[in-house]
């Protein structure tokens, strides 16, 4: 080799040393990390995200800080997430409403299933099926048999069309073949359920749990595939109808592209978070029972949620306010 070509070569070598390297995937984090929530301050979703981020924060030794863009049911956010830069640096916390928008909504500016990629489960949380004290019904099964026996007479309250409780109530009736008629309500229902105005509702627990320990309400039953931790008194629904779930859940998604090394990371620091027993007992007083899954089983099971309740929008011809 000549010395000119020699000199060349050694000079070019010096600069690949002395040039800066990108940060790979094993050094993440090395800045903050926004976790987008689609909903105001103090709502469930930025309680439980921020109780989420700062656990992750304490096991990776980086900010997660919670980034609030509410607004169109969750899609403003799911939007901004899915159009980041796949890098590990913006998450977005979903809840089961992102596998029912997938759906209801017709004209999104991103595909949910193709632009994001789950990275860990946080929980699930059951919604409630609950009565005024005045109604007749006391059970499950007095409830299928009153609906049945009267069709499209019974009245059940909503937050509004597609909501969770709503399309776990739609659910419901597929599978019992019942008839019963939801009434949305813009503001809340609690005043006409407790003074019986409307006899029935689907409920998120921590909404109706303090009303049901009083006696102002009755439980019939959690929409969880089990009973919930959170009111082990009150039966699971599917153990009177078999294979029915329609619970609501939190997790955590990424966009997609992001590298596996930096999913399985956050994967890791997720799970270990909801299987401490401090943040457990945080996240049960919000009524959320934690579930830690691998990233491929909670893939597995956001597209099977998806898919269920494309069945039960599709089905009912369920169309967004």
């Amino acid at each position: 080799m000549q010395r000119r070509e020699f000199l060349h070569l050694a000079a070019g070598a010096a600069a690949l040393t002395l040039a800066p390297h990108p940060a790979s995937a094993l050094d993440y984090p090395i800045r903050p990390v926004h976790i987008v929530v689609g909903f105001p301050p103090g709502l469930s979703p930025d309680i439980i995200a921020r109780l989420v981020a700062q656990s992750v924060s304490e096991r990776l030794g980086q900010q997660f800080i919670v980034d609030n863009r509410p607004g169109a049911a969750s899609n403003i956010g799911t939007e901004v997430v899915a159009h980041a830069t796949p890098d590990g640096y913006t998450l977005l916390f979903i809840v089961s409403a992102n596998a029912i928008n997938a759906t209801l909504y017709q004209h999104l500016n991103y595909d949910f299933a193709r632009d994001l990629t789950p990275i860990g489960s946080i929980g699930r949380t059951p919604f409630v099926i609950v009565v005024n004290p005045q109604f007749a019904v006391k059970s499950v099964p007095e409830l299928i048999a009153y609906a049945k026996a009267n069709p499209g007479k019974l009245n059940v309250a909503s937050a509004g069309v597609g909501t969770g409780p709503h399309v776990a109530c739609e659910l419901f009736k597929m599978m019992t073949g019942t008839d019963m008629v939801q009434v949305p309500y813009k503001g809340s229902y609690m005043t006409d359920l407790l003074g019986g105005q409307i006899p029935l509702a689907f409920a998120p627990i921590v909404q109706i749990i303090e009303d049901v320990r009083a006696g102002k309400l009755i439980a019939l039953g959690v929409t969880t595939p089990t009973r919930s931790a959170a009111a082990p008194d009150i039966p699971a629904i599917a153990e009177f109808v078999p294979g029915y779930a329609a619970a609501g859940w939190y997790g955590m998604c990424a966009p997609a592209g992001t590298p596996d090394e930096i999913i399985d990371k956050l994967n890791a620091a997720i799970s270990a978070g909801v299987t401490d027993p401090a943040l457990k007992a945080k996240l049960l007083s919000q009524g959320v029972e934690t579930v830690a899954m691998p990233v491929k089983e909670f893939k597995k099971y956001v597209t099977d949620e998806i898919a269920k309740y494309a069945k039960v929008i599709t089905a009912t011809g369920m169309k967004a306010d």
